[in-house]
């Protein structure tokens, strides 16, 4: 599954957790393909397959091999640009590539038409496989738990996925440390496929997954993808103390999920922050990402490049090494 040629070498792969699966230690976001993730206002909105494609090359070259997308991406585009893509560069490329997709939101935007129940996982991911145009897919995840159906059903379902082949391992995103205990108990007892690795926001801004998930899937043998290591873009210096916002930017298409920086303890911990990469001649986003990469936890973390250049600050990261006491001095600066 590691791409192989004569030129620089590739970027560094793990296994993720127990699933006997190989992926890159920095993986290709795809929910600004078509869209801003899973919000349907916003579908239609994100890069089109034009500019996706040339994400997608972009990381591809750098020996990236996991991409991780959504059915409810862009109403379902990002998985069609990415089944593209695959058609695209053919059959090599598509036996190389770890592809990670996810089940819970709707297709089509109806807030009625989502959750976890066995019918509706059975019928998500043929529509994924179809959008992908491939008969497995190797990583498949819960996109956040469903307090409405019970995770006996949910788990019985992904079950089936598996022994059809339809899916290789499974695993949670979006999920509280003790309701992944609660999954994990359950799939011991009844002898069915868990929850092998966990994808939830992660940060030098947003370190809940650290007291909260991680000591479970440390326990447990859990990998760890976290997703927005960039904090929508605060760690990069993006936004400041003036209130303007750059077009495009997370904080005009969705800030919602970031107005809790909006203060001045976050602005004055990124400027001493900035002063930090500055002193190791690195810019602010290939240290924030270094740091989440020196954690011993994490598998891979997720990128969301709008941009193929983008991609470069998370390869110059893999060159930084940072300590014990490098990271908890780097990460004092937040608080």
């Amino acid at each position: 599954m590691i791409p192989t040629d004569e030129r620089d070498p590739p970027i560094e792969y793990r296994q993720l957790g127990r699933t006997g699966v190989t992926v890159s230690r920095i993986a290709l976001g795809c929910g600004g393909f078509g869209g801003i993730g899973s919000a349907p206002e916003l579908f239609g909105r994100g890069e089109s397959d034009q500019e996706a494609f040339a994400i997608m090359d972009a990381a591809w070259e750098m020996g990236i091999t996991l991409f991780d997308t959504a059915a409810s991406y862009g109403g379902g585009r990002s998985e069609m640009a990415i089944g593209k893509w695959l058609r695209a560069k053919g059959r090599a490329v598509r036996e190389r590539a770890v592809l990670a997709t996810k089940v819970f939101h709707s297709v089509r935007g109806d807030p009625a038409d989502r959750g976890l129940s066995r019918p509706r996982i059975q019928r998500e991911i043929d529509g994924s496989l179809a959008r992908l145009g491939v008969e497995q897919v190797p990583l498949y995840m819960i996109h956040e738990p469903d307090p409405d159906t019970p995770l006996e059903e949910t788990l019985g379902a992904l079950e089936e996925l598996v022994r059809a082949g339809k899916a290789g391992a499974i695993g949670a995103c979006n999920i509280e440390g003790w309701r992944l205990e609660q999954a994990l108990a359950i799939s011991a007892e009844r002898g069915l496929a868990r929850f092998d690795w966990v994808q939830n926001s992660c940060s030098l801004l947003d370190r809940a997954a650290e007291v909260d998930v991680l000591p479970v899937c440390a326990r447990e043998g859990l990998g760890f993808t976290p997703f927005s290591p960039l904090a929508g873009g605060w760690l990069t210096g993006k936004y400041t103390r003036d209130g303007v916002r750059p077009p495009g930017s997370r904080m005009t298409l969705r800030p919602e999920w970031y107005r809790a920086y909006e203060n001045e303890r976050t602005f004055s911990a990124l400027e001493a922050f900035a002063a930090a990469a500055r002193g190791r001649g690195v810019d602010r986003a290939t240290l924030a990402l270094a740091w989440l990469l020196s954690h011993p936890q994490v598998t891979s973390i997720i990128i969301g490049p709008r941009r193929p250049e983008h991609i470069e600050s998370a390869r110059s990261a893999l060159d930084v090494r940072l300590s014990a006491n490098e990271r908890d001095e780097i990460a004092a600066l937040f608080g």
